[in-house]
Formats: C-alpha cells, structure tokens, sequence
C-alpha cells in the first residue's frame, strides 16, 4: 500500500492550494484520512481529519480556511487550503490507517509529503 501525496508549491499570502493524497494498492477498508504538517524547526502537528462517514475536524489555526473532504471510491483525500498565510508554510503529510484484507488489522500508512510554501 502507497499514499501519494501531490498539490504543493509556492503560493502568495491570501492564495490558494488543493493537495489530493491517493491510496493505491490492496485495500480491503481505509479508516480516517487525515492531514498533518511540519513547519521547520517545529513539531508535527495534525490538520484535519475525515471519518469514512466523512465528518470533519480541524486544527484552531485552520478551521474557516481549510476544507478536508474525501472520495471513498478513489481511495483520496483532498484539503483545499484558501486563505493562505505564511505560517502555514510546511511539509504536508496525509496519513492513514488501512485494512489490506478484510481479518487484517489496521496498518498506519503516510504519504511522502508535499512542500506548501506561502510567501510575497
């Protein structure tokens, strides 16, 4: 099982991104999807969270401006990042638990990560 991350790039305060997060390979069930992020010198910090029923939650920094939605029949995750400000420069990361076949447990697997950078 992979997670791929893409969508990251330079954009300018107040701009916006969409990064998308795909899971490939055998998957039996794909529990929350979740996005997280490390600023330099900073520890990870979790960003949003969508249930496989899709109800959301989302970090006090991003809430208003960040979206997090799913599409269960492609096995991906979005986060729709308007609004954006230079502290929300980071490396992103998806990450989720998966069941690979239906009596396996479930398994903690991320993404690569993606640079988002927000700078005039």
């Amino acid at each position: 099982v992979q997670l791929q991350a893409f969508g990251g790039g330079l954009v300018q305060p107040g701009g916006s991104l969409r990064l998308s997060c795909t899971a490939s390979g055998t998957i039996f069930s794909i529990s929350a999807m979740n996005w997280h992020r490390q600023a330099p010198g900073k520890q990870r910090e979790l960003v949003a969270v969508i249930t496989s029923y899709g109800s959301t939650n989302y970090a006090d920094s991003v809430k208003g401006r960040f979206t997090i939605s799913r599409d269960n029949a492609k096995n991906t995750v979005y986060l729709q990042m308007n609004s954006l400000k230079p502290e929300d420069t980071a490396v992103y990361y998806c990450h989720a638990p998966i069941k690979r076949y239906s009596g396996s447990p479930y398994y903690d697997y991320w993404g690569q990560g993606t640079q988002v950078t927000v700078s005039s």
